[in-house]
């Protein structure tokens, strides 16, 4: 039954269950939705099975692939994302609110409906043709991790890596997905030009605490098998630990870049928990869910670090925070990397290498 509220107010369409292997089942409205829905009982109260929460894929036909960035607190001019949305389901990913633009739910319908760029490649192939291209280094996993396990499937990430290994174009990725050891070949011969950079995101070591939080992604012990196998490959690798979630996991900063740099990992950063939009709903409604002894505490020193809110959208402090507890937290991530030996340089990749797509000379073009 439809009902007409406030353009504010969301859609309550939930089970009282989370299902295994997904983030959440709250179906979280779009916020740009004059109207919303609500479950009411019928009278009959009869228990009415769900359906299954499958994943659907539905292809995209966008007019450019590349994005540009004018954030002065990110560190990429550029970036690619293959996929809308992200099966991997990870409870505090900021790029959930995205999925309202599609009057889509930032909840399940972002884990579970999502966008494949199938032309993806071919897209990139043209504007990296343009004149009037400046090459500068393509970050991936900026919004949705290019490996997320439909890449399996439809490959788009390689295939763009396809395209940037031709042309001799650098690019980043970021993921907390093993998949990317399938593109060694491609990222190993790139690496030797100084054009490549990974890094994998690993927020815990406590199996149960991964698989409630983000419970598609490959597990964080693999992850670090992953750092040695990129490492080996003589792929340049480093680690996030993205995001800090206050009692969480904050207490694993030490411990999590101690072993990813025994792995191989040879710079680090880190990422304030952000809740923007809707994620601050279904994060208190997880917590809530999964860890309600510890929900008031962990509310309580995330308004400490958001000037007494739940979220801070303002550059530079949205990344870190601000308060005794941020600094507390950035004193320690210092520290640890000093002694361990992280972030001594930074890694400039090559952007002189670029040779734009080969096309035939045209007959003007020889004079």
């Amino acid at each position: 039954m439809a009902i007409q509220l406030e353009p504010s107010s969301v859609e309550k369409d939930k089970t009282d269950k989370f299902v295994r292997g997904r983030g959440t089942t709250n179906k979280v409205g779009s916020r740009y939705l004059a109207t919303t829905k609500e479950k009411v009982n019928d009278g009959w109260d009869m228990e009415e099975d769900l359906p299954p929460l499958a994943t659907t894929v539905t292809v995209e036909h966008p007019l450019t692939i590349i994005s540009r960035n004018q954030s002065p607190d990110i560190p990429f001019d550029a970036s690619i994302n293959p996929y809308r949305g992200c099966e991997h389901g990870c409870i505090y990913c900021y790029a959930r609110p995205t999925h309202a633009y599609m009057d889509l739910s930032p909840g399940i319908d972002f884990e579970t409906r999502l966008f494949a760029k199938p032309d993806a490649a071919k897209l990139l192939r043209a504007e990296i043709s343009k004149r009037n291209y400046q090459c500068t280094p393509i970050a991936f996993g900026s919004n949705t991790d290019p490996y997320q396990p439909i890449e399996r499937e439809w490959q788009i990430t390689r295939q763009l890596l396809e395209v940037l290994h031709e042309t001799s174009h650098p690019l980043t990725i970021v993921t907390k997905s093993s998949l990317v050891e399938r593109d060694l070949d491609i990222l190993t011969e790139m690496a030797r030009n100084n054009l490549v950079q990974v890094f994998i995101s690993i927020t815990t070591f406590d199996n149960e605490l991964a698989r409630k939080m983000e419970p598609r992604a490959t597990a964080p012990r693999r992850r670090l098998q992953t750092i040695a196998c990129l490492k080996q490959a003589g792929i340049p690798v480093g680690v996030m630990f993205a995001p800090i979630i206050p009692v969480l996991n904050d207490s694993e900063i030490e411990a999590v870049l101690t072993q990813a740099a025994e792995a191989g990992a040879i710079t680090a950063g880190y990422v304030m928990l952000r809740l923007p939009h809707e994620v601050k709903l279904l994060f208190r409604e997880w917590l809530q869910t999964h860890y309600p002894l510890k929900a008031g505490h962990v509310m309580n020193r995330i308004m400490d670090i958001r000037s007494g809110k739940d979220n801070d959208p303002q550059f530079m402090s949205r990344m870190r925070g601000t308060g005794i507890y941020a600094a507390i937290i950035d004193q320690r991530f210092r520290k640890i990397c000093e002694r361990l030996g992280l972030n001594r340089s930074r890694i400039q990749l090559d952007t002189t290498r670029f040779q734009r797509p080969g096309k035939q000379k045209s007959q003007m073009e020889l004079f």
